[in-house]
């Protein structure tokens, strides 16, 4: 089976370090790459990093960046023809309703509020692993097709 993709878009190295930890015990096979601020998440999207468009099967998005943030990150993703069908799940320390809704209405698939206990937040991970990589059919084969 071929590695699903996943672009995780997180400045904050303790979290993207427990989302690797717990998506390297899957029983799936996961090919994660991390980006630690917004500029680098577009950067790589758009191939500026590597020479050619990466296009992951999902996306996870704290809204909380440095730089360029999560919401303008998420509008350029939906902005772009190649990369709009590519589920993006917001991930981030905000329960603010206002993000919520602006998340949703810029076209997140999902939104979470992570939790502060180090369980809590492995857990999450592990749903989004079992609904978005065991239930839900994700467009394979690049996000334009």
């Amino acid at each position: 089976m071929k590695p699903l993709k996943v672009l995780l878009v997180e400045d904050n190295e303790a979290d993207a370090e427990l989302t690797r930890e717990t998506l390297d015990g899957s029983r799936l096979p996961v090919d994660l790459r991390v980006a630690a601020d917004g500029t680098e998440a577009l950067d790589i999207l758009s191939g500026r990093l590597g020479g050619e468009r990466t296009e992951p099967d999902l996306i996870l998005l704290d809204l909380n960046l440095p730089g360029l943030g999560g919401r303008q990150v998420l509008a350029a993703i939906k902005a772009d023809d190649h990369l709009k069908s590519i589920p993006v799940v917001v991930l981030t320390s905000s329960d603010a309703e206002s993000d919520v809704v602006a998340s949703y209405q810029a076209g997140a698939n999902c939104f979470i509020t992570k939790p502060c206990d180090f369980t809590a937040y492995q857990q999450v991970v592990e749903a989004l692993e079992g609904f978005w990589f065991c239930i839900a059919t994700l467009p394979r084969g690049g996000a334009n097709v």
